[in-house]
């Protein structure tokens, strides 16, 4: 194999041999200034492929790699010591729609708004180099290398460092699972994917050969290290097809948690997974893989059926009465449970001794939204007064709760399905197998919004103005003050799953029609979705700490209107 230095102009200047080094690697050592740009001919091939391990791709995935030094940057987070996941709040955004403007930079601007919300954590969707304009993320083909549309590497580095400096810590999603359809050029290198052995986005990672386990390895401690990032979320690690002795992220959480010694801050590995098994985030001396977290689409399923009563596709199962109780007191509803969307018993139960915060819960997320044909947010459907009550079920949630882009003003905007891949034939088949897909649903392809459309990814962006009105701002508000008090009381963020106690009062017989009471210890979260007025009996020191609608307190009981919820407890003591 041979390795094509180009000057400024794309002219080769130099081609050399690379040499074969550790078993399934190979090298060349170079002497390349800051933006140097070169490429690799594979055997007697005449087009140039940037390197799989390529950091800058000023000219897009096709082009040639640029030479990149993370070390040349004037970090000022020399006092950054990191956060904890637990007692976290966590936000995800995509960068391309948060701002108008689309960028690293303009990401920037915003920080000082979910630091006033409460904020700890800004989880970004993929930042990856891919083909085309805009998307989700999911497509890319060089892990190594930030999408140029974004800012490029140094951007990210800015990002990382403002984020820093405002107390925020950083989690960059990964998709280490399947690459992009367009520009994966790792095939010509080597045998990095199973041909034949697909994951539903593209074929799977061969994780049986070792220089590829090293090459997702490698990534992940790049971001952590070289970029400064605080964690990683894995994307949906149930696609990662590991037949060896120690599983990859197994393998992956004991290199993360060596590098978390080494530079003396936490490191947190989040998973997704669609298998409902507690292995990802048991301790590895209980034979689990010793992960930070995982997501809980469970808990998501559950509080979106009961505030919104929607009972279609794998949102059946959660209309059953003991869905909110049973997601809040133990983390999944499938624990070993016949699950009718998939036709099979499904998941297994946490042990009680994992803590709450282990899991990630959201009542949205891209996934949740994006993934619907109209890529609706709750506020398309929902009442300013059940918008209200949703804040209250994820901020007082016994995970570690995680909010999506706009949700906490109650964005207008959808978020939906949006891709610019540039081949005709490539966006031709996506736009048509998504309305195939929703055709399936009864949906009016008509009315399934064509992911290649500009109009569908500007349709996606925040409108930061809608903060000015009322509504809005007093959704924020209440957002606010739950974060703020989700800080300062201690029940709201126990890991002892055990102190959290849900019953159904009230109900029905509609999943949207009940009236909750979740006991945090010595706090009570009370939820009214019934038609009438909800009674709850009150402890003789208790208060209503906070509240979505006036509520009336008197002789032991405390009267919920309908629609509403409240969070109640004695009043916190001063400290002397």
């Amino acid at each position: 194999m041979r390795v094509r230095l180009l000057d400024g102009d794309g002219a080769t200047i130099e081609e050399r041999e690379l040499d074969a080094r550790a078993e399934g690697w190979w090298g060349i050592d170079l002497a390349l200034a800051d933006g140097d740009r070169y490429g690799f001919l594979i055997d007697d091939g005449e087009q140039l492929r940037p390197d799989p391990r390529s950091r800058w791709q000023p000219e897009g995935v096709h082009g040639p790699s640029a030479a990149f030094d993370p070390a040349d940057f004037a970090w000022t987070d020399h006092t950054w010591t990191g956060r904890q996941l637990a007692g976290g709040l966590i936000y995800e955004l995509h960068l391309g729609t948060f701002t108008s403007e689309g960028t690293l930079d303009a990401a920037i601007g915003r920080l000082g708004h979910l630091v006033d919300l409460g904020v700890t954590h800004v989880e970004l969707l993929p930042v990856n180099a891919f083909n085309g304009v805009w998307n989700w993320g999911y497509d890319g083909v060089l892990w190594y290398a930030v999408h140029e549309g974004y800012g490029g590497p140094r951007a990210y580095q800015r990002f990382v460092d403002a984020a820093h400096a405002c107390g925020l810590a950083v989690i960059q999603d990964v998709v280490y699972n399947h690459l992009g359809p367009s520009g994966n050029y790792l095939p010509e290198f080597g045998p990095y994917l199973r041909s034949g052995d697909n994951t539903g986005w593209g074929d799977s990672v061969d994780l049986d050969e070792r220089a590829v386990r090293e090459y997702i390895v490698d990534n992940a401690l790049m971001w952590l290290r070289d970029l400064h990032v605080d964690g990683l979320r894995l994307d949906a690690v149930h696609a990662l097809h590991d037949e060896q002795p120690v599983h990859i992220l197994r393998e992956l959480a004991e290199r993360v948690d060596a590098l978390s010694a080494q530079l003396d801050r936490p490191l947190s590995l989040i998973a997704e997974s669609d298998l409902n098994d507690p292995t990802l985030i048991l301790p590895r001396e209980a034979g689990g893989y010793g992960l930070t977290a995982q997501w809980s689409d469970d808990w998501h399923h559950a509080v979106h059926v009961a505030l919104t009563g929607e009972t279609a596709g794998y949102y059946a199962d959660f209309a059953a009465e003991d869905a909110v109780a049973k997601v809040s007191e133990g983390g999944f509803f499938h624990d070993g449970t016949f699950s009718s969307f998939r036709g099979r018993p499904h998941g297994s139960p946490i042990p009680r001794d994992v803590p709450a915060w282990r899991l990630v819960t959201f009542a949205q997320d891209h996934d949740q939204i994006g993934n619907r044909a109209a890529g609706d947010r709750l506020s398309a459907t929902l009442s300013a007064e059940r918008l209200a009550i949703a804040a209250v079920l994820s901020l007082t949630a016994p995970g570690t709760p995680m909010l999506f882009m706009g949700e906490e003003w109650g964005a207008s905007t959808p978020w939906q399905f949006f891709t610019s891949h540039p081949e005709p034939e490539l966006g031709s088949a996506v736009s048509e197998g998504r309305k195939a897909e929703f055709a399936k649903m009864d949906w009016d392809a008509d009315a399934v919004p064509d992911p290649q459309d500009p109009a569908t990814f500007e349709r996606s962006h925040l409108e930061w103005r809608e903060l000015a009105e009322p509504a809005h701002a007093r959704l924020l508000t209440l957002y606010r003050g739950l974060a703020a008090l989700r800080r300062e009381r201690p029940e709201l963020t126990d890991p002892d799953a055990s102190r959290t106690e849900v019953s159904v009062q009230e109900s029905d017989g509609s999943p949207a029609h009940r009236v909750y009471r979740i006991d945090r210890g010595g706090l009570a979260v009370l939820v009214n979705l019934s038609n009438g007025s909800a009674e709850f009996g009150l402890a003789a020191d208790a208060a209503v700490l906070i509240s979505t609608a006036p509520v009336v307190a008197d002789a032991g009981t405390l009267l919920l209107p309908p629609d509403s919820a409240a969070v109640v407890g004695p009043t916190l003591r001063p400290s002397t």
